[in-house]
């Protein structure tokens, strides 16, 4: 834990990468350091502007409130962001362009145009109004990645009801605890998802969740396998549904700060809470970034590796690429199903432009050995960015060699943000300079800080603390569904700021580096020391595929530093790794930095988003009861971890 909200910065990273020129050349924004600025100085009048680009039943009569520390944006206009994501592409030209292009696991291949979608999404609003929902009621949504996932996102939006969408790999008890926390009626779910060859029993979940649930009254079921032998008395069938329903449904005229949909976080340090966005800011912030950061141009093919469970499917697979009028790539199922080179044919078949996927995936790629890369063409490929881990430099500049040819064609960048934010604040955009081991600079409408305990600003350049919200921007949260409180308590932990539990550096150009949670700060004989660099230093080494570091408590230096370590599959693991390992360390960091146990695991814990849950690592590594285990995409791994710890002992 950080006490001083400082930390030491011993891993010294040097260079930088330039973008291609040819990216540069075309870039949306081409100012970043003036849009920044004119974001900063005059937020009001920028978000106004970009604003004014989308399509309003009503304008606002003020464009910011801030009453410390809830906050609204564009109060008294009225509008929906289905009519933005939908409506507008009927008429401007997009009719018959490709909104989704969707890949099953299997190798098929489904395609909705803007009208195709659009007649969907009002054929199941339609359904879902038969059923009773209505305006501000909350659905929960369980379905795999899928565009009948997405409809029934959209559905929910163009009717007013508030969706919570629990990714397709949670467990009865997650699910549960959702549903009761939204106060759900309605559940919307397939009879199974499709994971590796797999068939993942959705339904069977389902309805052990909702057996003895009154709150529930109908589970809206999408048949892939067929009519389902013995539906349940609270049963509707998807299609059925949606053959009775007429294809217009005018969209339901929503206050700008009507909420649109709750989310719950995943959960690696604590109890899940659920972050509510809402129509209007949300719809004018993550519209912007889609444009400016991600750099999507009208004829481009964007593909996100994502899932709708998570913030990232909600923004940047859903509601940010309809609403700029994009075609979306996405893809159901594990991304190296039936083998890794799944990842490159994607690409080169449907000429995909601009990417974001995450460092786990590249990390996973890059395990595999680039010979899967090899015999695809790549060159569509523009820009490439990841977010949700720190993206270490091994992982970075593995990816430019290999995925984006050394710059040749492609480039690649990190940003970060949080379910909380709902779009990027930190990043490195397509016309600056790439500096391996850092997230970027501060994004346009995003003021950040790095302060200490007490709230007071470190300006030091390289002197980490603890990352703040200065200011809220239009996509921010507005509050946690039936715990306003929670909310007030991001923003008063450290006084007049959001605390988002990062702890971060920033070099003297104005570059972060998003070091980990603040949990993750690592206090090794009086010097703090960031888990990521520590990582870093260890994925630096050939052998390493993966690796999370945690604080062990140690009599003498405070803590010990574990590491669990995943090797890449072509390591004679006869050699003394572990003495190379340590050793490897000490030399890129410091002795203090070493290793004091260097565990090696198949897979690292992680939540089914793909973040790495450090907390239970510290549970096994102390010998503690494991803690909330519901999110783990696969529980048996920290019980293996668990078994091979015990047996060092």
């Amino acid at each position: 834990m950080v006490q001083q909200g400082q930390i030491d910065h011993l891993l010294q990273e040097t260079g930088q990468i330039m973008p291609p020129t040819a990216l540069v050349q075309q870039a949306f924004l081409q100012d970043h350091e003036g849009e920044y600025k004119r974001s900063i100085e005059n937020p009001e009048i920028f978000w106004e502007n970009v604003a004014k680009e989308l399509d309003w039943a009503k304008p606002w009569d003020k464009v910011f409130e801030w009453t410390y520390p809830t906050f609204k944006w564009f109060l008294g206009a009225k509008c929906n962001i289905t009519d933005n994501a939908l409506d507008r592409h009927l008429t401007n030209g997009n009719k018959n362009k490709a909104a989704f292009i969707f890949l099953g696991e299997d190798g098929s291949e489904r395609v909705y145009t803007y009208g195709r979608l659009a007649q969907s999404v009002n054929r199941f609003a339609n359904g879902l109004k038969s059923l009773g929902v209505k305006k501000g009621d909350r659905v929960v949504i369980y379905m795999p990645l899928s565009p009948e996932g997405a409809i029934a996102m959209l559905a929910c939006a163009r009717i007013g009801a508030v969706h919570s969408v629990v990714y397709a790999g949670f467990s009865v008890g997650s699910l549960r605890g959702r549903i009761e926390d939204a106060q759900a009626r309605v559940v919307i779910t397939a009879d199974v998802g499709y994971r590796r060859g797999n068939e993942v029993d959705l339904k069977g979940i389902c309805d052990e969740t909702v057996k003895d649930m009154d709150l529930v009254e109908k589970v809206v079921v999408w048949s892939r396998k067929g009519a389902p032998e013995n539906p349940s008395a609270k049963d509707v069938d998807f299609n059925q549904l949606m053959a009775e329903s007429s294809i217009h449904c005018p969209a339901e005229e929503m206050d700008s700060e009507d909420p649109l949909y709750i989310l719950y976080t995943s959960g690696t340090t604590g109890i899940p809470k659920g972050v509510q966005h809402v129509h209007g800011g949300y719809m004018v912030g993550t519209y912007y970034h889609f444009k400016t950061f991600w750099d999507v141009k009208d004829d481009d093919v964007f593909w996100c590796t994502s899932d709708i469970g998570w913030v990232v499917g909600h923004s940047y697979i859903v509601y940010a690429p309809l609403v700029a009028g994009s075609t979306t790539v996405f893809r159901e199922g594990a991304i190296d199903y039936p083998d890794p080179s799944v990842f490159y044919e994607i690409i080169e078949k449907y000429g995909v432009n601009v990417m974001f996927t995450s460092p786990t995936l590249l990390r996973m790629l890059m395990r595999y050995g680039e010979d899967y890369a090899l015999p695809y063409d790549l060159t569509s490929l523009r820009f490439l960015t990841c977010a949700g881990e720190p993206l270490n430099p091994e992982a970075l500049k593995w990816t430019y060699e290999f995925i984006c040819g050394n710059g040749e064609w492609g480039h690649i960048v990190d940003n970060w943000w949080q379910t909380e934010t709902g779009g990027p604040c930190l990043g490195t955009p397509a016309t600056i300079p790439v500096r391996p081991g850092r997230v970027g600079v501060a994004l346009p409408g995003a003021e950040l800080a790095i302060v200490d305990r007490e709230g007071q600003p470190i300006t030091e350049p390289n002197k980490g603390g603890l990352l703040v919200i200065t200011r809220p921007f239009p996509h921010f949260y507005r509050t946690v569904f039936g715990d306003p409180e929670r909310q007030a308590k991001d923003w008063n932990a450290v006084p007049g700021v959001y605390l988002t539990g990062d702890v971060a550096l920033r070099d003297a150009d104005g570059y972060y580096m998003v070091v980990g949670r603040a949990d993750d700060v690592l206090n090794v004989a009086g010097h703090r020391i960031g888990s990521a660099e520590v990582e870093s230093a260890l994925v630096d080494n050939i052998k390493v595929a993966e690796a999370a570091c945690i604080g062990k408590a140690h009599e003498v230096k405070g803590q010990a530093v574990v590491a669990f370590v995943t090797i890449k599959d072509t390591v004679n693991m006869a050699d003394d790794v572990i003495t190379e390992l340590k050793a490897h360390v000490a030399g890129k960091i410091g002795p203090m930095a070493r290793p004091d146990d260097i565990i090696f695991a198949a897979e690292l814990p992680k939540t089914r988003s793909g973040k790495i849950m450090r907390r239970l690592l510290r549970d096994v590594a102390e010998g503690r009861a494991l803690g909330d285990t519901t999110t783990l995409a696969d529980p048996g791994v920290v019980d293996s971890l668990k078994e091979q710890y015990g047996d060092d002992e």
